[in-house]
């Protein structure tokens, strides 16, 4: 047995845990667990500073879990997407090919609460079905394997399944969107590398959400996937009480982009039940993407987008840097709030975009920032921020 998952076995995973370590209430420490499954490995566990800070948020269960919400189970639609069991194909070219129900640590505010912990949901027969479904439909270019997350595989049935897919001649590149770099960096090994990087071109997406967990453990599990030419990227959840503050969001990338992970999204947290609590409003993400641009490279900054509700896809928001037009000069902000004037090629008919402005001098003030005018989605019950 490997160190990971020995560590796995040691992981507080009960009711009963709730209670012994944490002083949860017999009854509703067994509620929380029955809704949504806990499992917290020694190492991330390890990584709690006090009682309530932003890693206890993330992995430890709360009360607020129990109330009734509102929100939807399945808030992306992906079921409705779902061909065959394992497989979400939303997008033209790339399938979601789900490969596990198991996860080294269950986050509190999962997407997929419906499916994530329950071994019924994904087996053999659903990856055999999934693998044939991709082969079946050419215009599949791009796999996404998740879960789940992948890497709670061997090595041995995780690669029968990437060499199944690159069995397949349209398939050209091959993703894993795993979080054990964050929660269980011991699972990256030599052997798991080593055999990834036959595969090639494989890339993987990772789920860091604090600077807390930019630690050299998992430094080290994040340079080893570098090394064997996998390019990492960062998939971070906006969240009340864990990341939803400029300073700590700043902090983060910095430490991702020296651990050569790539910041490539930053998710306005989802419409999930159970989780409603972790949402803030969509003002504070654009708040935060405002004081990142400039103030970091380029590099450092990830897209910030809303999962559509309903299996709409990822839709990006920006702060507003184009405040209007002037004939054929578009008027520009910039980091600092100073305004800037480009002159645009005149093609008429395509300047719609930019069609109508209020006069210069009222359309922005350094001193005093307009009101944000972009319409996005934000659904009732927002809590407060």
């Amino acid at each position: 047995m490997e160190l990971w998952q020995e560590m796995l076995r040691q992981s507080v995973d009960s009711g009963k845990d709730l209670v012994e370590r944490f002083g949860f209430n017999g009854e509703l420490a067994e509620r929380l667990n029955k809704l949504f499954h806990i499992r917290i490995n020694p190492y991330y566990l390890s990584l709690i500073r006090y009682p309530g800070d932003p890693i206890w948020l993330q992995c430890i269960p709360d009360a607020v879990e129990l109330e009734d919400d509102g929100m939807p189970e399945d808030p992306l639609g992906e079921d409705s997407h779902s061909p065959v069991p394992s497989i979400v194909h939303r997008y033209p070219d790339r399938v979601l090919f789900l490969t596990t129900s198991q996860c080294s640590m269950y986050c509190r505010f999962c997407t997929r609460k419906r499916k994530v912990g329950d071994s019924s949901k994904i087996n053999m027969k659903y990856i055999q079905d999934g693998i044939d479904y991709i082969a079946s439909r050419p215009e599949v270019r791009d796999v996404i394997l998740s879960g789940g997350d992948p890497l709670m595989l061997t090595d041995q049935n995780l690669e029968k399944i990437i060499s199944g897919l690159r069995a397949i001649p349209h398939i050209e590149i091959i993703r894993l969107g795993t979080k054990m770099p964050c929660v269980l960096p011991q699972r990256i090994t030599t052997k798991l590398t080593s055999m990834l990087r036959k595969y090639h071109p494989i890339y993987i997406n990772t789920h860091f959400n604090h600077p807390w967990e930019c630690t050299p453990e998992a430094k080290r599990a994040c340079e080893m996937l570098a090394d064997a030419g996998i390019p990492v990227g960062n998939q971070a959840v906006l969240m009340k009480g864990v990341n939803d503050n400029a300073d700590v969001m700043l902090e983060l990338m910095r430490k991702l982009l020296f651990m050569r992970v790539r910041p490539y999204y930053l998710y306005q947290a989802d419409i999930t039940k159970g989780a409603n609590h972790f949402r803030t409003p969509v003002s504070v993400g654009l708040e935060i993407m405002d004081k990142l641009r400039g103030h970091t490279s380029g590099l450092a900054i990830p897209y910030y987008v809303i999962d559509a509700p309903g299996g709409g896809g990822k839709i990006p928001l920006l702060p507003q840097y184009v405040l209007g037009r002037n004939g054929n000069q578009i008027i520009l902000r910039n980091y600092k709030y100073d305004i800037y004037t480009y002159p645009d090629v005149e093609d008429p008919g395509k300047n719609a975009a930019y069609s109508t402005a209020l006069p210069v001098e009222k359309q922005f003030s350094r001193k005093k920032r307009p009101a944000k005018k972009q319409k996005v989605y934000e659904p009732d019950k927002v809590p407060e921020p």
